[in-house]
């Protein structure tokens, strides 16, 4: 199982034609029955679609809308548990709290890679790689 960052449920939503292809990959991607996500990414992602500066922003409904349907992935709740690791790997491999917290996630699920445009492509921490899904 791989474990989806919030850049690719955004590209995924994108319609800016700069980031077209980017959006079509996206799209490829959340198809897949294979992906897990967190209760962070579904925040960040509902944050960021509505922000009252983005081009292309969503309304309300539209984005509450689109966090329903990704709950067809499976989530993973962040809890005192998932923040005591994610403090440990923030520390250990010198990430922001938040990206930490989106690798312990990934752990957490049994996810073995996250797919992310925001963090190292190919690095591994501690058995959970990231890839770069728009990588050329």
């Amino acid at each position: 199982m791989r474990f989806v960052d919030t850049n690719v449920l955004l590209y995924g939503i994108s319609r800016d034609a700069s980031e077209s292809g980017k959006a079509a990959r996206a799209q490829s991607l959340l198809r897949d029955r294979d992906l897990g996500l967190s209760v962070q990414v579904l925040q960040e992602f509902y944050v960021q679609a509505t922000r009252p500066t983005r081009p292309d922003a969503l309304t309300h409904g539209q984005a509450s809308g689109l966090v329903e349907s990704f709950l067809r992935f499976r989530v993973q709740s962040v809890d005192v548990r998932l923040m005591r690791a994610a403090l440990v790997t923030r520390d250990r491999y010198r990430l922001s709290y938040w990206d930490a917290a989106i690798i312990e996630a990934a752990r957490a699920l049994g996810c073995g890679v996250v797919l992310s445009e925001d963090l190292a492509h190919g690095q591994d921490y501690g058995g959970v790689q990231v890839v770069d899904p728009f990588r050329d």
